[in-house]
């Protein structure tokens, strides 16, 4: 029992951390960069949830849904200011202004709601155990499983069925030639961002149900994990991000119960180091090939 409640737990976690690197592996398919801010969105969306629950006094749906608006708009916002104009300009320059732009969000949050730990209000999302055979299992770790497979399973049939998922995958693939094709990538790159953020909004919400302390730095180190959930599983691959998050959330769970709570984390990236000595594409990445 204490296996499979951990291999659930793993389960729970690894599905927060995929939703996160599902914003990561889309910006970096899409963009080509590495939005290392991403994870103080996801801050960002926890308080804002935060205050609809505690303060405005709005029902979990409406909660989580204005989080989503405000996290999506922050998101274009993001990627307009501090990106779009470092389209041409070097790698090290945008990954320098990402972790500006982390920081800077880091601090806002703690002029505008302080530095002390807020405790996350219970909604309907972690109200309730649910009892299968001998195992209980919270609704919470019920509902986060469920999001992720669910937020997969559309964001695969839309970048392969619709119209704009279809300009998404040119713009990834040559964004010059999509250029000559009609598609306006500044827009697909802007919407791109604006799906991540949501995502993150979602992800904040899940993170804080199941561990409900909510400060400035609150998405730093998930947001770090998922990134290298998204390296994991293959950065670009939707399914990647999924795999890898799950696996990751997994390897942390077990190595806290079994090895050591203090070398959890170090347990996690020495897995990702080994993984990616033997396939440095990750487990579903496919090798790049640059012409010369």
């Amino acid at each position: 029992m204490i296996f499979l409640d951990n291999l659930i737990n793993g389960i729970s976690l690894g599905s927060i951390y995929a939703i996160i690197a599902l914003g990561y592996t889309m910006v970096y398919g899409i963009a080509k960069m590495l939005n290392f801010a991403h994870g103080d969105v996801i801050m960002v969306g926890a308080y804002v949830a935060f205050c609809g629950l505690q303060y405005w006094g709005l029902p979990p749906v409406a909660a989580i849904l204005v989080s989503m608006a405000v996290c999506t708009v922050l998101g274009v916002t993001i990627e307009g200011l501090a990106y779009r104009p470092l389209r041409q300009a070097a790698s090290l320059a945008v990954l320098i202004t990402a972790i500006g732009m982390s920081y800077l969000l880091q601090n806002l949050a703690l002029m505008i709601w302080g530095a002390n730990p807020k405790s996350f209000p219970r909604t309907f999302i972690n109200s309730s155990i649910i009892n299968i055979g001998q195992l209980n299992v919270s609704s919470a770790t019920l509902i986060t499983i469920l999001a992720n497979v669910v937020i997969m399973v559309a964001l695969t049939l839309f970048t392969a069925k619709t119209k704009l998922g279809k300009a998404m995958r040119c713009v990834s693939e040559d964004r010059g030639a999509a250029e000559l094709m009609g598609i306006h990538v500044n827009r697909t790159i802007s919407f791109t961002f604006a799906i991540g953020s949501a995502l993150a909004a979602i992800a904040g919400v899940l993170l804080c149900s199941s561990y409900p302390i909510l400060q400035p730095t609150t998405g730093s180190m998930p947001g770090i994990k998922a990134f290298t959930a998204a390296v994991f599983g293959g950065i670009g691959s939707i399914p990647g991000a999924m795999l890898g998050g799950i696996l990751l959330g997994v390897i942390e769970i077990f190595g806290k119960a079994y090895i050591s709570t203090e070398l959890g984390d170090a347990i996690v990236f020495a897995v990702l180091i080994v993984v990616l000595l033997v396939k440095p594409s990750g487990l579903l990445g496919k090798p790049m090939r640059e012409k010369v």
